[in-house]
């Protein structure tokens, strides 16, 4: 009689069990598939850098999205997602269900935002604009610049024109630090590949003279089908040991101190960047120059064109003499009027 009583009790709890695992199972196959619960037909999520999968679950069940976190961290976990959740903000619609989300967070389809490094700005001006990004995490001090060439690895670097202009997309949680990393990584990839293929025969022994020419070059004009024959002048120059002689050197050597004006005491001012007193190229990049700048330095156009002068509508005439060059100053600088002293290069 004890036997069969014990048989009894275990074919109760055996069927308890498997009842309670039918109805788990339903419960859960529900839950994998209905809508999330939104009031709206669309909601905004963040998932922060370090979330687990758990901390995920709860800030979803937190916000009523989801009735159970649980069921959430078992329904990851089966399909293999638990260490796949992608930080970034996530759009979510009142017709996703739970597996939806895993999946969309798994894939790390988050919302997208962006910033745009124009060419020519100086490594301040970035910072500048970087610090009021809405969206980007604010972590540098601006003030410190080695230490910010520090946190992105290359302590010992000047980072003027070491950040490639372009826009650049990212998600909600990003650091101004990372963005600084992708910007000059891009920036590197960039120049060694144009060094690569560059013409044969230029006076620039490393890629960093590449750069620190195509940031020249990016300040001299901003009409694009120049640039190749401004390089071309500016390689001729270093050719024939000449002096530079570019004004944008002058303004990125007088700092703060720029008002708009050059005036003559200004390019005899003693600076690293006065490239009316030194020959060869300035210590360091003066902008960040872009690629079309970076592709000219190393790709000069077929010019015997040493001098230009600025006609005033943002593009230059180009002189292969000194002769035509005082000509053309005099036509459209001087009105006219003849120079009173041997007129500069460019």
């Amino acid at each position: 009689m004890a036997i069969r009583a014990i048989k009894k009790i275990i074919y109760f709890v055996l069927l308890t069990g498997f009842l309670i695992s039918l109805f788990l199972g339903y419960k859960f196959n529900q839950f994998k598939v209905q809508p999330i619960n939104l009031d709206t037909e669309s909601a905004l999520f963040i998932i922060y850098s370090g979330n687990t999968i758990r901390q995920v679950a709860q800030s979803l069940a937190d916000k009523g999205y989801i009735a159970d976190p649980l069921m959430f961290i078992a329904l990851a976990r089966i399909n293999g997602d638990e260490a796949h959740i992608k930080a970034g903000e996530y759009q979510l619609k009142a017709t996703h269900s739970p597996d939806d989300l895993i999946q969309l967070f798994r894939k790390g389809n988050s919302i997208l935002y962006s910033f745009t490094i124009i060419e020519g700005w100086t490594f301040d001006q970035l910072l500048e604009e970087l610090n009021t990004d809405p969206v980007l995490i604010h972590t540098i001090n601006t003030d410190n610049i080695p230490a910010i060439m520090a946190k992105i690895s290359y302590a010992d670097e000047h980072p003027e024109g070491r950040f490639l202009p372009d826009t650049y997309h990212f998600p909600r949680g990003t650091t101004d630090i990372s963005f600084l990393k992708r910007a000059y990584r891009t920036m590197r990839q960039k120049l060694d590949k144009e060094w690569e293929a560059r013409v044969p025969g230029l006076p620039l022994k490393t890629p960093y003279e590449a750069l620190i020419l195509a940031s020249i070059i990016e300040k001299e004009t901003g009409a694009a089908f120049e640039r190749p024959l401004i390089s071309a002048a500016f390689i001729q120059r270093l050719n024939k040991n000449m002096r530079l002689q570019t004004d944008p050197t002058i303004i990125y050597g007088m700092g703060k101190n720029f008002d708009g004006n050059i005036r003559y005491q200004d390019l005899r001012d003693d600076t690293p960047y006065n490239t009316y007193l030194y020959k060869g190229l300035t210590p360091t990049p003066i902008a960040l120059p872009g690629e079309d700048a970076i592709h000219a330095a190393l790709h000069p156009a077929e010019s015997e064109a040493i001098y230009f002068v600025s006609k005033g509508d943002g593009t230059h005439q180009f002189s292969n003499t000194l002769a035509e060059h005082n000509a053309a100053v005099s036509k459209y600088q001087l009105k006219g009027r003849k120079p009173n002293r041997k007129a500069d290069p460019g």
